[in-house]
């Protein structure tokens, strides 16, 4: 998302992975990483005269997902940001567990005191890296309804969570007929080698594109046919409204075109050269 660095910064906060800023402009107010490579980007924003309001085009695109389960049991989310997945996702299906996991303590802090993020009985945080989590979850054998990969450092993606091994993790996780949503960017560098690695472990995909960002969220099912995604219901478009979340606009840029080189090399914990080709064109 694109942001204005005159910004009004009201906090800022050094963490052992890196700076977490907090500013308002306009309406909004945002949770922004700084890198050691000086990239600001925005990890999550509000409006704080419509907190229920999504602002970012991924979030509104996973919204998509409650046409596949409308009541999941249990949901992971993977990269917590300042909480508005989770808090949005506890206001429409209140009966989820909904287990958020960010490896940062400063992040989880920070969307407390200034996203509103809440625990309870149904929420919970766990502080740790999402590849040890996923593991120590297969060995407790956890399955999800619902699984959101929404990592990033502030640079990407970490690589360690793009890989065919952790996507398989990832996938044993899931419930029967259970989903996948992951966050990634249709201008990446990596656009191509991200999407046959998907593609290798759930098989057909779909896929989510922002219409005027480059973000993209991969849709993808455990399950044997993931070949059409569900309509939504007129129910569920009601329950989307008052998150300006347009379901109809949604469907217009969910697609099953592979669109990405499907000779492109499988991203393994072997080899995973992000560091040459993780940066946005």
């Amino acid at each position: 998302m694109s942001f204005d660095v005159q910004a009004k910064q009201i906090h800022k906060e050094r963490s052992i992975y890196r700076n977490v800023v907090i500013v308002e402009e306009d309406s909004n107010r945002c949770m922004r990483f700084e890198t050691r490579r000086k990239r600001i980007t925005n990890q999550a924003c509000i409006n704080l005269k419509d907190s229920k309001k999504l602002i970012f085009e991924y979030t509104q695109g996973i919204m998509a997902g409650y046409a596949v389960n409308r009541t999941p049991k249990k949901i992971l989310i993977i990269g917590l940001g300042g909480g508005v997945l989770s808090n949005v996702m506890h206001q429409l299906s209140p009966q989820s567990e909904i287990t958020n996991v960010d490896i940062d303590p400063i992040v989880v802090k920070l969307a407390k005191k200034y996203f509103a993020y809440q625990e309870n009985h149904q929420i919970k945080t766990e502080i740790k890296d999402g590849r040890v989590f996923v593991k120590r979850a297969l060995l407790k054998k956890e399955k999800y309804d619902w699984i959101i990969l929404d990592a990033f450092n502030g640079d990407y993606i970490p690589e360690h969570l793009m890989t065919k091994e952790f996507l398989m993790e990832v996938k044993g996780l899931l419930a029967d007929n259970g989903l996948l949503s992951a966050n990634t960017f249709s201008n990446s560098l990596l656009f191509d080698y991200e999407s046959v690695t998907y593609q290798k472990v759930f098989g057909q995909l779909q896929v989510f594109r922002s219409p005027t960002k480059g973000n993209r969220v991969i849709f993808a099912c455990n399950c044997e046919s993931f070949d059409s995604f569900p309509q939504a219901s007129s129910e569920l478009k009601q329950a989307l409204l008052p998150y300006k979340v347009d379901l109809n606009k949604v469907w217009k840029n969910i697609t099953d075109e592979v669109n990405w080189d499907p000779e492109s090399d499988i991203l393994t914990d072997q080899y995973s050269p992000a560091n040459l080709l993780k940066q946005v064109k």
